[in-house]
């Protein structure tokens, strides 16, 4: 009996330290990881992408890893060679790296140009998924240049976080169906006082609208300013629109830049509309009604006009 006894206490204990190893196994290594952000510029609508320059700093125990080689930004188009400065701090490889990247972005530009947009970088090991690392966020030491880091622009919320990546794919290893990878998230808040922008792409626009209702002063049966004005003020602004779309990206939704534009197309064929009836009035012999349709109707289209566009700027900016 005593021999039963000591075989299962053995057996016990070798079961025990089994599990221990397993799971010594299982536990990934922990690399920290933090930012400093040099500069955000190249900002490209159209393209979608901008230029980002950082410093990265990871701190490790674990020799296998090198970030040199091992580096990915899933959501950048390029890539530039990082220099690279490899040092020790409290017995932990330290590895610096100055990066420069050109990165992709789905832009938010229903509000343009009193927009704002989010942007990050997503930083990933190639070799090593979670169960061999997970990344610590420095929080504290990641920061951005706060004099220089973006022109333009304000950076309204600066953080960096821990995220995981999940692909659903075994890259090629058949007896598994997705691998997820722990990443290190720099995330950017951008915004911008946007009205001299504003004023500069839209000039032209109110120019045009400007022009078309100057047709309102001739009297009603002088047919050629009555509608080569406001003619002539439609094709001022659709080429004003085609200069606006070639700096924005291609959109399905109804940009504040489209519905500016709509309003004043509208306002334009309802400035030719009140010259025909009011034409048609004196044609019948009655000046008089002819010049009331024509001050009411330029009254109600100027001032449906202006309104309008106040309305859709302000839901813009709110």
């Amino acid at each position: 009996m005593k021999k039963l006894y000591t075989f299962c206490f053995l057996f016990g204990i070798s079961f025990l330290l089994r599990a221990q190893d397993s799971t010594a196994v299982q536990t990934p290594d922990t690399v920290k990881v933090g930012t400093y952000v040099i500069s955000v510029h190249d900002i490209n609508f159209h393209e979608k992408e901008y230029t980002a320059r950082f410093w990265l700093w990871f701190v490790y125990d674990n020799p296998e890893f090198d970030f040199s080689k091992q580096l990915d930004i899933p959501n950048a188009k390029a890539i530039e060679p990082p220099e690279i400065i490899m040092d020790s701090v409290e017995g932990k490889t330290w590895a610096i790296m100055k990066m420069k990247c050109t990165m992709k972005e789905r832009w938010d530009v229903r509000d343009f140009p009193f927009d704002s947009q989010h942007l990050r970088v997503q930083i990933e090991n190639t070799l090593f998924d979670k169960d061999k690392l997970i990344f610590s966020p420095d929080v504290k030491g990641s920061q951005f240049d706060h004099d220089d880091a973006i022109d333009g622009w304000t950076i309204t919320n600066f953080r960096v976080e821990r995220n995981e990546n999940l692909y659903e794919t075994g890259f090629g290893d058949p007896s598994s169906n997705a691998q997820t990878f722990s990443s290190f998230n720099i995330l950017m808040d951008i915004e911008r006082d946007a009205w001299g922008l504003f004023l500069k792409i839209f000039i032209g626009m109110y120019i045009a609208f400007l022009i078309s209702i100057v047709s309102f002063t001739p009297h009603p049966s002088e047919l050629e300013p009555r509608f080569g004005l406001p003619v002539g003020g439609l094709f001022a602004a659709v080429g004003n629109k085609y200069i606006i779309d070639s700096l924005l990206p291609e959109s399905s939704s109804f940009t504040l830049v489209d519905t500016l534009h709509a309003l004043t197309f509208v306002a334009i064929l309802m400035t030719l509309i009140v010259s025909a009836i009011s034409l048609k009035m004196v044609d019948r012999g009655n000046e008089a009604m002819a010049l009331s349709v024509n001050r009411n109707g330029g009254k109600i289209v100027v001032g449906t006009y202006v309104l309008a566009n106040i309305i859709f700027i302000v839901m813009a900016l709110a």
